[in-house]
């Protein structure tokens, strides 16, 4: 069994090209390897740090969490890495654990590496470049501009917020949002979810469809077959936004 482990170790090297300067030995890999959970001690389920956001936030909530484990120095420092990931995860696997004695020798050097994400003040302005990711819904993405925004210093009115919120849409929501001005910050993101549903379903059409086909009806020639392809662009643009029998979008 020795000799499988040896050779598991060997060929990790040969594959990445590790040669003899790092170890994937078990006891070199496992950081704390020594450290041993109470008895009856369950672990907890964690929010996890990439390097971005409150990083003071981030400790608070993790030490929150491990108050079972009465506030041992060496639980708190082995098991910080479960509630890393990104670049948070690497830095920990890149440290030398040898020079924490204590949970606080680790915090400091880790709010000293992050603490650029409290020197670096979200204002208005940046909220509008706060856009929405393909893979998360427009609910999502409300709760997660929402959480931004109360970063803002000084704080942000909720007529602002929806303001700016409304800047930082594409087009096609925007476009269907941009009433909901004077509305709460809820409303508006209950509101998304409802434009959201209708892009799915095919009952709104995407700004960027809405172009593409306004565009292709375009570039015919003038004349008689001209005013048609106009009237065919203002049925389409009118449609898209307000449906086949005009203005039929309510959102209560």
């Amino acid at each position: 069994m020795f000799r499988k482990v040896k050779s598991l170790e060997q060929s990790f090297r040969d594959i990445w090209g590790l040669g003899g300067q790092v170890s994937v030995a078990y006891k070199d890999l496992c950081l704390f390897h020594d450290v041993q959970l109470p008895a009856g001690f369950k672990m907890p389920k964690f929010d996890l740090y990439d390097g971005h956001s409150d990083l003071v936030a981030h400790l608070r909530g993790f030490c929150s969490k491990m108050r079972g484990a009465g506030g041992k120095d060496g639980l708190l420092m082995a098991h910080f890495s479960q509630c890393l990931s990104g670049s948070a995860l690497e830095w920990y696997t890149r440290q030398d654990h040898g020079r924490w004695y204590t949970w606080d020798d680790l915090a400091q050097k880790f709010a000293c590496h992050f603490k650029y994400n409290l020197e670096i003040i979200l204002d208005r302005l940046s909220l509008t470049k706060l856009e929405k990711k393909h893979n998360e819904s427009f609910r999502e993405y409300g709760f997660r501009w929402r959480e931004q925004a109360a970063r803002v210093d000084p704080p942000m009115k909720e007529s602002e917020m929806v303001y700016y919120f409304l800047q930082a849409l594409e087009p096609t929501y925007y476009g269907h949002l941009v009433s909901a001005i004077g509305k709460s910050f809820n409303e508006v993101v209950k509101m998304g979810g409802m434009v959201e549903e209708g892009l799915k379903t095919n009952k709104i059409m995407s700004y960027s469809a809405i172009k593409a086909t306004t565009q292709a009806i375009q570039s015919g020639t003038g004349g008689a077959t001209g005013k048609k392809k106009k009237e065919d662009v203002a049925m389409i643009e009118s449609e898209a936004w307000f449906g086949p029998k005009g203005p039929s979008h309510y959102y209560n």
